[in-house]
């Protein structure tokens, strides 16, 4: 801007400023807060086993009975704790996350230069920027000295744009494109020297304005979890209307309400399935930290689940499979090609031949330099494929630069030959900008030309490398003044994640369809889709073709494209929806605010913790911490891994709580036989022994062909009839075998607490049985027990102590109202149980390899 003076601005004055934060507010997006400890506390006390423990416990306490009320209510402080703790966790990490990137901005107020936090800026602020600076704010840019942007995080590309002063005129362009005028909050300044004012702040942004078009977005349950809920509900209406008529029953028959209510409770506690949502947290949270382990953060618990039915996986490029930097691949001089992909397994060192055009692509960058490409050249001059340092000339005097300018897409370095007075001058920049240096007849630029669209279309961005010398005297004004040597081309790229054509093939052999959604151009896109394996890179659409398409249409045509080239953030979130609305299981990648809307709308949005942005990392469901794109495979095996083994949890304690209602039951229909379970017995194996075990199905080992499956059908319930059948007659074949040790302790007189000791004795035991044959559907107890699980081992080594315990300790012996079982009591009760689930391991033996055995 013509009439801007950097020497004379003032910028705000600081009471400006804050009469700024009071009118437009902090430069801040704004985030949910964290529930407060009433609304945690609702939560708990509004869940059925809370409720039943403080009625059970208040009515002990009526009855005078304060050991077991005191035991039972004891269990309410316990359920509160965990709950709190979990709760608490989550903020910390959550609060550590969004700590992960605050930026600063260096400001002019009071006609001083001071850093500022960003929350801090407002509108009308003067701020520089420069190189590695994060723009804090939408500014309009009044100075640029050779400015360079990368707006990636905006728009997907992933070369820097160029910046160029204001020139008055009001129209605010978008992001993306060289020489515009404005830059864009959350964005990063690679190269040059730039004064802007801030004209938008906060939800006002360019990035505010994306989360705004979030708040539209419904966050959707996943699929387990309602199928979960509806399957609680069921089993809690029909145990709440069997609990009432137990009451009436045994209140009529029997003229004892106060024991029908406590038998009314003790039923109801062994139908409820509370163990069902407590299994589902467990697992969630204890997949959540095994996830953790391949570096990747879990912020929503239902992306876990969610992962093992992934059916397509979309994903940006740049900082995705793309290191987001730029790397030296291919370079061009006399006629010769140096790839260094190719040519470097069969060179030791850059061949001598290309050495002078490295030489002088150095000497025309910065010495140390931020912008991406010039960090390549160096890094291939001074430490990877130069054998001597001749390229670097430390001891050669910089004397003056000539910025690339809109007029001339290119900039020189101008150097002095310490000894002898002679300046050397590097010039490097757009193809054509030194073809114009170079003043080469047409005829060479032709056959140049092809050279560039050859390497162009290999996805390389080009660069020309020329030379010219001038003995001592005064310099020119202008670039053109020189007497240029064309040297060559050099061809960058945003090289390939080493990992990422690995995970592509395990996807692939998972039945998982990848897609590439990218702002960069389409040439770009499928060169990368062709290095990493990508099925069918021909079938692209671009951007201002999408802006043709109905949502129908895009419906379409989304089934067979594979990648999507120039596209805009609200064209992003289109794609999405137009999977999901074809029955897709959607994970979208991303790591820049443009991502932000696509990452929210998938069912399962993973963001990139290194390089992405807050609001990318805090809108996505998974975050890679490490930004590997094959820790993606990592979390889908997981993923699938724990549904299977969630199932099998699921199963168990479907099974384990038909012998428990069946057991809490029995006395009560026929009158006179002695209670069995009283509720302090419910508590402890729901709360102990269900929860313990079922955390040995979340260390459970994954079966060998769970990444050589399809992903799992959408709508597949976790429980088909297949699953609810089996799981009952494991249950009842428990239950018959208790019954028997029952009745024959009975038949043989033996006193009430050795029949009550007898039939808990021979639970626990069947309950361990069953945690061992529901390791596996398809193999047996003698094939699982060879996949070692210490978690097993400690889980039964803790069941047979708490049983000793309860058995053979007067206090705990009298507490349970249990009698003394001997030797040969116990080896009754152990075949009794081992009876039990006999049969099922038959049965694997012979239907293994079909549909509900698999």
């Amino acid at each position: 801007m013509a009439d801007f003076d950097i020497k004379t601005i003032k910028g705000l004055s600081e009471a400006e400023a804050k009469e700024r934060i009071k009118k437009y507010g902090l430069n801040e997006l704004p985030s949910s807060r964290p529930r407060n400890i009433f609304q945690t506390t609702l939560e708990v006390v509004r869940e059925p086993l809370f409720v039943l423990l403080v009625i059970c416990g208040g009515l002990y306490l009526m009855l005078g009975d304060f050991k077991e009320a005191l035991m039972l209510l004891g269990f309410v402080f316990v359920v509160m704790g965990i709950t709190f703790y979990q709760e608490r966790k989550t903020e910390k990490a959550l609060d550590m996350l969004k700590r992960l990137s605050s930026p600063r901005a260096l400001v002019i107020r009071d006609g001083k230069e001071m850093r500022i936090a960003g929350r801090d800026v407002v509108v009308d602020d003067i701020i520089i920027l420069r190189e590695g600076d994060r723009v804090p704010a939408d500014a309009v840019v009044l100075r640029a000295v050779n400015l360079a942007v990368d707006e990636s995080l905006l728009t997907g590309e992933s070369m820097p744009v160029r910046k160029v002063d204001w020139d008055g005129g009001v129209d605010r362009a978008g992001p993306g494109g060289d020489d515009r005028p404005y830059v864009y909050s959350g964005t990063m300044i690679t190269r040059g020297l730039g004064y802007a004012r801030v004209v938008a702040t906060g939800v006002d942004t360019r990035l505010g304005k994306i989360g705004r078009a979030m708040e539209g977005l419904a966050e959707e349950d996943s699929r387990l979890k309602e199928e979960t809920g509806r399957l609680v509900r069921v089993l809690l209406i029909t145990g709440g209307i069997l609990c009432i008529v137990i009451i009436i029953v045994y209140g009529v028959t029997r003229g004892d309400f106060i024991q029908g209510l406590l038998s009314g409770i003790t039923f109801a506690m062994a139908m409820l399935p509370e163990e069902f949502p407590v299994v589902l947290t467990v697992f969630m949270a204890l997949g959540a930290w095994r996830i953790s382990k391949k570096h990747v953060l879990t912020r929503k618990i239902s992306a876990i689940e969610t992962l093992g039915a992934a059916t397509v996986l979309c994903t940006d490029k740049t900082g995705t499979l793309t290191q987001n930097k730029m790397q030296v691949r291919k370079i061009y001089s006399a006629g010769c090609y140096f790839d260094f992909d190719v040519d470097m397994g069969k060179e030791a060192v850059l061949p001598e031949d290309f050495y002078q055009l490295i030489e002088y692509g150095i000497l025309a960058s910065q010495k140390d330099p931020f912008d991406p490409m010039e960090k390549a050249i160096a890094e291939l001059g001074r430490f990877k494929f130069v054998g001597d340092a001749r390229c670097l000339h430390a001891d050669w005097e910089f004397i003056q630069e000539y910025p690339l300018s809109k007029e001339l897409l290119a900039m020189s370095h101008v150097w002095r030959i310490p000894g002898d007075g002679r300046y050397v001058i590097a010039a490097k920049g757009a193809p054509e900008a030194i073809f114009d240096l170079c003043h080469l007849s047409d005829a060479s630029r032709r056959i140049l030309s092809e050279t560039i669209k050859e390497m162009a279309s290999e996805g390389l961005r080009v660069l020309g490398v020329a030379k010219s010398f001038l003995g001592p005297g005064q310099l020119p004004q202008i670039q053109h003044d020189f007497e240029f040597e064309f040297l060559g081309f050099i061809g960058l790229s945003d090289p390939i994640r080493p990992t990422v054509k690995d995970a592509i093939e395990e996807f692939y052999r998972a039945g998982i369809r990848v897609v590439i959604i990218t702002g960069d151009y389409l040439v770009t896109a499928q060169y990368v889709g062709r290095r990493i394996g990508l099925k069918n890179v021909g079938n692209c659409i671009t951007g201002v073709e999408i802006d043709c398409m109905t949502d129908t249409e895009l419906r379409e045509r989304v089934k067979d494209v594979s990648i999507f080239a120039r596209i805009l953030p609200e064209q992003k979130l289109r794609i999405v929806n137009a999977f999901k609305a074809n029955g897709e299981v959607v994970a979208m990648t991303g790591d820049g605010v443009n991502d932000a809307p696509a990452l929210k709308s998938s069912n399962i949005g993973i963001a990139m913790g290194g390089r992405g942005t807050d609001v990318a990392r805090e809108t996505a469901d998974l975050v890679l911490l490490d930004d590997d794109f094959s820790s993606i495979v990592d979390a889908v095996r997981l993923g699938r891994r724990i549904f299977d083994n969630l199932r099998k949890a699921m199963a168990y304690i479907l099974s384990i709580h038909v012998p428990i209602a069946g057991m809490s039951l029995v006395p009560v229909l026929f009158k006179g036989l002695p209670v069995i379970l009283w509720p302090a017995h419910i508590v402890f194996l729901e709360l102990i022994i269900d929860p313990t075990c079922s955390i040995v199905f979340e260390a459970e080992q994954e079966e060998m062909d769970i990444m050589d499956r399809p992903p799992r059908p959408v709508n597949e319930p976790l429980f088909d009839i297949n699953y609810i059948i089996i799981s009952i007659f494991q249950g009842l074949g428990i239950l018959v075998a208790i019954g028997l040790v029952y009745w024959a302790a009975l038949y043989l007189d033996k006193d009430v607490g050795v029949v009550r000791a007898l039939a808990f004795a021979t639970l626990i035991m069947a309950d361990i049985g069953l945690t061992l044959t529901n390791r596996s559907w398809k193999r047996t107890i003698p094939e699982t027990l060879k996949t070692w699980n210490s978690t097993l081992s400690i889980v039964i080594c803790g069941i047979v102590i708490f049983l000793g315990l309860i058995l053979y300790v007067p206090f705990l012996r009298e507490t349970f109202h249990f009698g003394i079982l001997h030797l040969d009591d116990l080896a009754f009760c152990f075949t009794a149980a081992f009876i039990s689930i006999l049969w099922f391991e038959i049965c694997k033996l012979f239907f293994r390899n079909k549909s509900c055995f698999t």
